[in-house]
């Protein structure tokens, strides 16, 4: 079996070469990658978590890097750092539980129990949590439970206890690994049916003798728009070309070949061909965190005529487009230029290039953006494998999914500072960074950053 270095070098050469099509299967490779991280990853007697969270985020750095644009794998890595979070708390809560029953049963020892406080389930999660933090004077400071101390006993019996605690540990250090690569294989079982799901509630939302407008190609809005037919919905499909690359000449193709009656239009027919649809349903390349869309390029205008005109404007896409980041995030990157040649052909175009006249700046420049965003006051609903929810209640969503300490990878932003600015600059620079951070959690993190990148 090839070593781990070499399964994620193959990956991250396939991210830069964009040899991965879709958000889907990049999110699908990326969890059975990290699971592969996790399964070979060797863990110490103490801390599995952390050292967990440390493998994975270093890989995850790595593929984020390798294509900014595809947020499916950053939104991944989140996932899967959220998940061992989650698995290491479950596992801890249940080792107190187990302990609090023994000490619950033993009714020789009641006033020696007396002494030792009962450790809630609050407190038990927050001492678990605090072993994944990084070391910071507020961490150190904070009051939370101390483990060793509450279960500290007379030496009398000091043996039996010890190899309880000791059976426990080994059998925890075993099983966090063990319920990690469950969840994970449930992840991506998710990832594989989203498609499934998402399609299950169409009935629910597409009528006789209704006209949909879409734009762009994706695969969840042909199963959305399949599944409705087999379930003997009778309606119509515009689907704008979407040029440069039209891609809905594919599309128009495959729904017909399905059995659905189609139209092309071309995309600057959309505003005029706007009041004749009942709904516009499209696929999504990302959400974003405040509920708006990076979406294919062309759809920002859909969505300001279906706006104009009262048109329900609704993204199907699976949760793991979901990214816990705000558009203004300097990590992330709206948009993606391609290859001019879609546009125009060189060959017809060349005399417009010359590089010679102007002082050597061409009169003709050809920008071919691959991306939209559309804000969330503009969508009206969005379905996922989870069901139908407004834009506002993305940021609840988000709670289930990620973990507020892997919204950003604060290493890869620090280390990318240290290089431009060198030591003194980035030193001079740091009241500034503060002030960015006022002094909730990120304010603890960023200082922590600063400390162990010097």
């Amino acid at each position: 079996m090839p070593d781990t270095q070499t399964l994620v070098n193959d990956f991250v050469i396939k991210l830069k070469r964009r040899k991965v099509e879709g958000a889907q299967a990049t999110a699908k490779q990326t969890a059975e990658l990290l699971r592969s991280v996790i399964s070979q990853q060797r863990v110490p007697y103490t801390n599995q978590a952390g050292v967990l969270i440390e493998a994975v985020r270093a890989v995850g750095e790595q593929l984020i890097a390798a294509n900014p644009m595809e947020l499916a794998v950053g939104n991944v890595v989140r996932r899967v750092l959220h998940i061992i979070r989650e698995e290491n708390v479950s596992l801890a809560t249940n080792a107190i539980g187990r302990l609090s029953v023994l000490a619950g049963s033993d009714d020789e020892d009641d006033d020696e129990r007396g002494d030792c406080p009962v450790l809630s389930a609050a407190a038990v999660a927050a001492a678990a949590r605090s072993t994944l933090r990084p070391p910071s004077l507020h961490t150190l400071l904070e009051d939370l439970p101390d483990l060793g101390a509450a279960h500290h006993t007379s030496s009398s019996g000091g043996d039996s206890e010890g190899k309880s605690k000791s059976a426990d540990k080994c059998s925890r250090s075993r099983k966090l690994k063990h319920d990690v690569i469950e969840a994970v294989n449930e992840l991506i079982e998710d990832i594989d049916t989203c498609h499934e799901q998402i399609a299950e509630q169409a009935v629910e939302h597409i009528h006789h003798n209704e006209v949909i407008l879409t734009l762009g190609s994706s695969r969840t809005v042909i199963e959305f728009l399949c599944a409705a037919k087999e379930k003997q919905r009778s309606f119509r499909v515009f689907v704008a070309e979407g040029g440069p690359r039209y891609q809905g000449h594919a599309l128009a193709k495959e729904l017909v070949a399905r059995g659905l009656q189609t139209t092309v239009i071309t995309d600057s027919a959309v505003f005029a061909m706007i009041s004749r649809v009942n709904m516009v349903i499209v696929g999504a390349h990302a959400i974003m965190a405040n509920g708006g869309v990076v979406t294919p390029v062309g759809l920002n205008m859909v969505a300001l005529a279906a706006k104009k005109h009262a048109v329900p404007f609704v993204v199907v896409a699976g949760s793991h487009k979901l990214c816990p980041l705000y558009p203004h995030n300097p990590e992330v990157l709206l948009n993606d230029l391609r290859s001019p040649s879609e546009l125009l052909d060189f060959g017809e175009f060349s005399d417009c290039m010359d590089f010679g006249c102007s002082g050597g700046a061409p009169l003709l420049n050809v920008v071919n953006p691959a991306f939209d965003y559309v804000p969330p006051n503009l969508v009206s609903l969005f379905i996922t494998d989870t069901g139908g929810h407004p834009p506002s209640y993305m940021y609840r969503l988000i709670a289930d999914y990620y973990s507020a300490d892997d919204f950003h990878m604060l290493i890869a932003e620090f280390k990318l500072l240290l290089e431009k600015h060198g030591t003194e600059g980035f030193l001079r620079k740091f009241e500034r960074l503060l002030e960015g951070v006022g002094s909730g959690p990120r304010r603890k993190d960023k200082m922590h950053m600063i400390v162990v990148i010097k």
